[in-house]
């Protein structure tokens, strides 16, 4: 019983700072979810729950999406997209994704990731050059002051960049089809990589 009165709290507070079209359906739910409590009808209530917190989420979903930036003159977009749960997650922690590309078949999809297991292995390459050099075409990177990691093959027109913002933000750039490293580092450009780490890992 505590526990449900204290989730019914927690999502009064998400609501007062969470605004979106659908908030009258979370309202909804949670006036849905007290009156079933105060009756006595603890599944109900737990539904009624659930639902908001799933528009909750979706909201605060959307807003991270926008983090993303508008492809460049001349290019196309998908939707962005989110991973934030399931066995995805496991793998990758939080992520938002979107691919751009353009008519002469040229590709760049953005990455950012929050606590993912891969960012103990950048950390790990960055500290110890010698695991880089097993790598062919895998060099130190800097963009806008984050270190990272950039590979390219020769004879390719592929590219990769992986940044670590901050100690728990991996940005990953990947291009292909492209004649050189600067139309991905167009993109990153764009990246507000301050507001993503707050967003993100906050």
């Amino acid at each position: 019983m505590i526990i449900l009165k204290r989730t019914l709290l927690a999502l009064a507070v998400a609501l007062s700072v969470t605004t979106a079209v659908s908030a009258d359906e979370v309202t909804d739910q949670l006036e849905t979810g007290k009156k079933a409590y105060e009756a006595g009808e603890l599944r109900s209530a737990v539904e009624a729950l659930n639902f908001a917190v799933a528009k909750i989420q979706e909201q605060m979903t959307s807003r991270l999406l926008t983090l993303l930036p508008e492809p460049l003159a001349g290019w196309q977009a998908d939707p962005a997209a989110s991973q934030s749960g399931g066995m995805a997650a496991m793998i990758t922690g939080t992520a938002l994704s979107r691919r751009y590309f353009r008519e002469d078949g040229a590709e760049v999809t953005l990455n950012l990731m929050a606590d993912s297991p891969l960012l103990p292995m950048l950390t790990m390459a960055l500290s110890m050059p010698f695991m880089m050099q097993a790598n062919d075409g895998m060099k130190t990177y800097q963009l806008k002051g984050y270190r990272g990691t950039i590979e390219h093959k020769d004879g390719t027109s592929e590219y990769e960049i992986n940044l670590l913002v901050g100690s728990r933000l991996l940005v990953q750039g990947s291009g292909k089809g492209i004649t050189d490293q600067k139309l991905l580092e167009q993109y990153l450009e764009t990246l507000d990589l301050d507001a993503i780490q707050k967003s993100l890992t906050n």
